[in-house]
């Protein structure tokens, strides 16, 4: 059972950055999809970053492509999202999850290990 702990949010004005991290109990190994999502209040829940362990496909909303990174450190235990150019729209509470294959990269119903979130909030 792989725990999931998010850290990193905060508040931000718009235009400026934060990296989130999420720290993985243990090392996770191929075969599995792991990701970010969030959530912003009475909105659904909602892919944001995401990539399958063991390859160099990676997934983004169109929303922050170009302005969002997602990554992970070598023994594969810390996942990153290091987020640029931040709007107020991007507010929202952050999570990081995973899930075993067979799953599709930012689809909630297919992750089945989440964090606890973090709160992002970016004033205009």
């Amino acid at each position: 059972q792989v725990q999931l702990m998010e850290s990193g949010g905060g508040s931000v004005q718009a235009g400026g950055s934060l990296r989130l991290s999420c720290a993985a109990s243990g090392y996770i190994s191929n075969g599995f999809c792991v990701g970010w999502f969030r959530q912003a209040p009475g909105k659904e829940r909602e892919g944001v970053a995401g990539f399958y362990t063991g390859s160099s496909f990676t997934y983004y909303a169109d929303s922050v492509k170009g302005r969002f990174t997602i990554s992970s450190d070598n023994a594969r235990t810390t996942l990153y999202l290091e987020m640029n150019s931040l709007k107020p729209e991007d507010t929202a509470m952050y999570y990081c999850a995973a899930g075993p294959v067979p799953c599709a990269l930012g689809i909630v119903r297919d992750y089945n290990h989440w964090g606890q979130g973090t709160q992002v909030t970016v004033s205009s």
